[in-house]
């Protein structure tokens, strides 16, 4: 397989996974560039879950605050900002968004990583709750939840780039 078809495998899936397309590209190497989604999908999440811990705690970290800063900056990629905005987040009244910030930092003190949770047809009372209640975990119990809620993610992510995929062909 050449350079430019390995370029256009990550530049495809790399958003998969949140600013890391280093996925992508270890999912390229397995895969040859080629399979079906189901098993990009699988490959994807196969090389995350294989990554060491540091490189983990590194996509956990890649992902922004839910109602954060970033959010209100315009910083989140589009894939962010559309899965939060489906959630209802961007219509929070302002204490929403008071909590929301309380709850962020709560959780980033506790567990030195950022509320991961795939927000696609939840809504930010469903959201709110699970950060009280993910709150009273212990960190290996999160980490590993994080890490789990990322895989739904992008499983979402890919099955939504494959629509759209179909609907343009």
């Amino acid at each position: 397989m050449s350079a430019a078809e390995k370029a256009a495998f990550v530049a495809r899936y790399g958003g998969i996974y949140e600013h890391s397309s280093w996925v992508a590209e270890r999912a390229w190497e397995l895969l040859g560039g080629s399979g079906n989604a189901a098993e990009i999908a699988a490959t994807l999440a196969h090389c995350v879950d294989v990554a060491t811990d540091a490189e983990k705690r590194r996509l956990i970290c890649a992902h922004p605050d839910l109602a954060g800063r970033a959010a209100v900056r315009g910083e989140l990629t589009a894939e962010s900002s559309g899965e939060q905005a489906s959630a209802g987040i961007d219509q929070c009244t302002a204490e929403e968004f008071a909590r929301f910030q309380k709850l962020n930092d709560r959780y980033k003190e506790k567990f030195g990583f950022p509320f991961v949770m795939a927000v696609r047809g939840s809504n930010r009372h469903a959201i709110l709750a699970a950060f009280e209640e993910r709150l009273q975990n212990d960190a290996e119990a999160e980490f590993a939840r994080a890490l789990s809620e990322i895989h739904k993610i992008a499983r979402l992510r890919l099955a939504v780039q494959l629509a759209q995929k179909e609907t343009e062909a």
